[in-house]
């Protein structure tokens, strides 16, 4: 007979390990079980930027997570406060007030807590110069926020996590693949069937916890819950996010949860292959876009490239790109604004374009010179140049008499070269999911709770609908992977009791 573990985690990204890491401060053995290869490990974590949102009230709660901050650093940076009342405001702005409001309370109170839990089991952060920060005067001001990452962006985290975990004994089983919970008499979750390299396995546990990620990777999924067109967008990360835990959970009678029809989405290279690529991993994406416009393949503007900072935007803008013309849209920038753009637009494998003038620009590109000609007369002469440019803040520096006027960071492009970059969506992960009460638990529509069986990251729905705050995905996958973590090794100990 298999060997029964206290805790199965399935699943080994960010919400998934940190679930781990949780049961086994709790409990003896505890196994994760991942459906990728040893090489493609570390699920979607992999191939995000690596920038966590979590309420903070000054420096001291960043030096807490950063305790080798130099002197210089410090002086150099002035992070100002992000309390909790705002991240729980940001949440529920951004999702049109629908976040369940006890999710979104837990995952607020307990951001950072869940850092400094993180980093006193050794996973380091780095402050986000790089991505969220512009100088403003002598100081480093950062945008929306989000003020640090995991040091060494998405991979760093995961393989720190990984590190973690070995460290802690924590057994992990690659290729493995998921198919079906186990269920005693009672109903109770006891354990998990797998398909691995040897074939078909049934492992006994006295808790289960799902964190196998949402259904991003599944083209049938996607079309029949995102809706047409949304089965040809590429996928960011892996291809092994299908949705298999969504499914099992289901199938024992989980309460469906969430937002179904959508999802988080970037604008994407146009060129970048169909799944993620662990060597570029986030740096497809094209996230500078308040610093220009954007036109589709017809040179019109469709959006406010300027509404707001880009970590409130990128989700929502991400998706709108799918109902432009052949799915694509253009970052059109000029040579005043180049130092602004993030590093991920001089990667070489970007699909871009430089010319002298608007409509050679728009011809290497193949838009449609004269529109995007049109276009950018009619914005340079609606920007308000009595507002002073300045992107470290909303600077109210806008367009007027637009039909779809900017907000915020308008400036004229007027001086060559040019510069143009092609984009699609990219799909990141879908909201919908399965409901979890206050301690992980998976439940039922009747609200009961399923025994045995716990869920975290991008499974779990109710979080974010239509939207979500930059940083938060990680900030939640390690908030309800600790919660439901230590519920599952707590309930797997009394059951040892009984």
């Amino acid at each position: 007979m298999a060997q029964e573990y206290d805790v199965i985690v399935v699943g080994a990204g960010n919400a998934a390990l940190s679930a781990a890491i949780a049961a086994r401060e709790q409990c003896e053995s505890v196994l994760v079980v991942e459906k990728a290869p040893e090489y493609f490990r570390g699920g979607n974590t992999y191939f995000t930027g690596g920038i966590i949102r979590f309420a903070f009230d000054g420096i001291d709660d960043i030096k807490a997570l950063i305790p080798d901050m130099s002197e210089t650093e410090e002086n150099s940076i002035e992070v100002g406060q992000y309390t909790e009342d705002q991240y729980y405001d940001d949440m529920m702005r951004v999702t049109h007030g629908l976040s369940d409001p006890e999710l979104a309370q837990i995952l607020v109170s307990n951001s950072h807590p869940t850092m400094k839990w993180l980093q006193e089991h050794g996973v380091r952060f780095v402050l986000s110069f790089g991505r969220q920060a512009f100088l403003d005067g002598d100081k480093y001001r950062f945008w929306g926020g989000l003020v640090v990452e995991a040091v060494g962006a998405g991979k760093g985290l995961s393989d720190q996590q990984f590190d973690v975990a070995d460290r802690m004994g924590i057994e992990v089983r690659y290729a493995t693949q998921g198919t079906r919970l186990l269920q005693d008499e009672k109903g109770r979750v006891n354990g998990l069937q797998v398909l691995g390299p040897d074939g078909f396995e049934d492992i006994p546990a006295r808790s289960v916890v799902l964190a196998a990620g949402g259904f991003e990777a599944n083209a049938e999924m996607r079309c029949r819950y995102l809706g047409p067109g949304w089965e040809m967008v590429k996928v960011r990360g892996i291809p092994y996010n299908t949705g298999d835990g969504i499914r099992m959970a289901l199938d024992v009678g989980a309460q469906s949860h969430g937002h179904w029809s959508s999802c988080h989405a970037v604008a994407w290279d146009m060129n970048a292959p169909p799944f993620g690529d662990r060597t570029i991993t986030e740096l497809f994406q094209k996230h500078s876009y308040p610093f220009g416009i954007i036109s589709n393949i017809n040179g019109e503007r469709f959006l406010d490239e300027g509404y707001d900072f880009r970590n409130y935007t990128y989700v929502t803008y991400g998706r709108a790109l799918l109902s432009q013309p052949q799915g694509l849209a253009f970052q059109i920038f000029d040579d005043k604004v180049k130092h602004l753009l993030r590093d991920e637009y001089w990667i070489p494998q970007v699909t871009m374009a430089q010319a002298d003038t608007i409509e050679e620009l728009a011809a290497r590109l193949d838009i449609d010179p004269q529109g995007l000609a049109q276009t950018v007369r009619e914005y340079n002469a609606a920007v308000r140049q009595d507002i002073p440019y300045n992107p470290t803040i909303k600077d109210g520096r806008r367009t007027e008499g637009l039909a779809v006027d900017k907000t915020n960071w308008a400036e004229t492009i007027d001086t060559p070269p040019y510069l143009g970059f092609a984009v699609t969506t990219g799909i990141s992960f879908t909201f919908g999911g399965v409901k979890i009460n206050n301690r992980g638990q998976v439940v039922t529509n009747a609200q009961e709770p399923i025994p045995g069986l716990y869920a975290a990251g991008e499974m779990v729905g109710g979080l974010f609908y239509y939207n979500y705050p930059g940083g938060s995905g990680l900030s939640a996958g390690m908030v309800f992977g600790k919660l439901s973590g230590t519920s599952a090794g707590q309930d797997a100990n009394l059951l040892k009791d009984i």
